[in-house]
Parts: structure tokens; sequence; C-alpha cells
């Protein structure tokens, strides 16, 4: 069974980038899109973080290199933006990457290249899901008390 964390943000990222997609069309520039996709995400009011530093870890320990995602949506989906003919094993490779180094468990790959048609995947890293369920839970207690 596929786990359902963070559909209804998904949703809410994935309407926001239909609609870039649907008033710029396909083949700009990726910066173009990223800058988009921020209005948009403005305009609705859902609140992300753009270009801002992840700590990454080795074994338990902090790395002095940092990742910087395209968006942080909605306080948890990695967003990844590209604008290429295709999306290729090695861009999902990439997010994959960022995702498993950064310790999180859901990232999105958007493709606004394509002439056609957005092009997106959804990556669920499973083995993360559990730790940000107690992360959130620890978070709310402590915002109770």
């Amino acid at each position: 069974m596929k786990p359902e964390i963070y559909k209804e943000e998904g949703y809410r990222l994935m309407g926001a980038a239909f609609e870039v997609y649907n008033e710029q069309g396909g083949g700009m520039a990726e910066e173009i899109y990223q800058e988009c996709l921020e209005i948009e995400l403005e305009l609705r009011a859902i609140p992300f973080r753009a270009q801002q530093e992840l700590r990454c870890f080795y074994k338990g320990r902090l790395l002095k290199k940092c990742y910087i995602p395209d968006l942080i949506v909605l306080g948890g989906l990695v967003v990844e933006l590209k604008s290429v003919s295709q999306l290729l094993p090695e861009h999902e490779a990439q997010l994959i990457n960022y995702l498993r180094i950064t310790r999180q468990s859901v990232g999105y790959l958007l493709n606004f290249g394509p002439k056609d048609a957005l092009e997106w995947k959804r990556f669920i890293l499973s083995e993360y899901i559990a730790a940000e369920k107690l992360a959130k839970m620890s978070e709310n207690k402590r915002l109770k008390n």
C-alpha cells in the first residue's frame, strides 16, 4: 500500500504548477518557471521557501556542504524544477539522492520543458516517513504545552 503522506499538500502544489504551465506553456528557462511558481504559490497562500539550504548528513553527522533545492513547499515537499525535453533517470536519481541525504520523505520532480504537457513525478522514501511523523507529533506536543 502506498503511503498517503503529504497527499493534500501535493494536490495544492500540483494545482499551482499546472496553472503556471497553462499560463506560460512549455520550453522556457527553468529560472522563469521558478519565479512564476513562486508567484503562484504566493497567490494561493501556499507557504514555501525558495533556494534555502538544507542540512545534509553522513552517518548521523552534519556535513559542511548543503543542498539547495529549488523549493520546499508546505514545510515538507522537496521540489526540483527542470525545463528539459523529457525527464531522464539521472533527474530522478538526483531528487532521490537529495531526499535521502536531507532525510525528507516526499519529493516532486516537475518538468516544464515539454510543449504539450507538464511532466511530473512524485517520489516517496518510506524509510523517512516514521521519523517525520514523530517529529511532527513532538512539535505539536511542544506547541500545546
